[in-house]
């Protein structure tokens, strides 16, 4: 005989989220979206401009910002603004270019190149 399952209650919460960690909650959550949204883009700008794969792109800017000590988003803002016209900053522009050779070699090298 089998019975029927039952689904298990959700865990309850020690107490209800007052509406300022709700608030500040939803803010940290919109800045991620954003945050993710500006990577995103910049990882685009990499991709038409270098030719270089979208996971390659995120490892550039990856790379820029832990060598720059730079955060993440922060050097996509500036990937963009560069695409738009303005200048990169010294180190951020070298690293940049580091990475982006580090990557095209390793596509030439393994025959991805066209």
């Amino acid at each position: 005989m089998t019975s029927p399952r039952t689904p298990r209650p959700l865990p309850e919460r020690r107490g209800k989220a007052s509406p300022t960690h709700l608030e500040q909650e939803n803010a940290q959550l919109r800045h991620a979206v954003a945050s993710h949204a500006t990577v995103d883009q910049a990882i685009g700008v990499l991709i038409a401009v270098h030719r270089i794969a979208p996971a390659a792109g995120f490892e550039v800017l990856r790379e820029v910002s832990q060598q720059t000590n730079v955060k993440l988003h922060s050097v996509a803002e500036t990937v963009i603004g560069w695409a738009l016209g303005e200048p990169l900053p010294g180190r951020v522009g070298r690293e940049l270019d580091a990475a982006v050779q580090r990557r095209s070699r390793r596509g030439h090298d393994s025959g991805q190149d066209g």
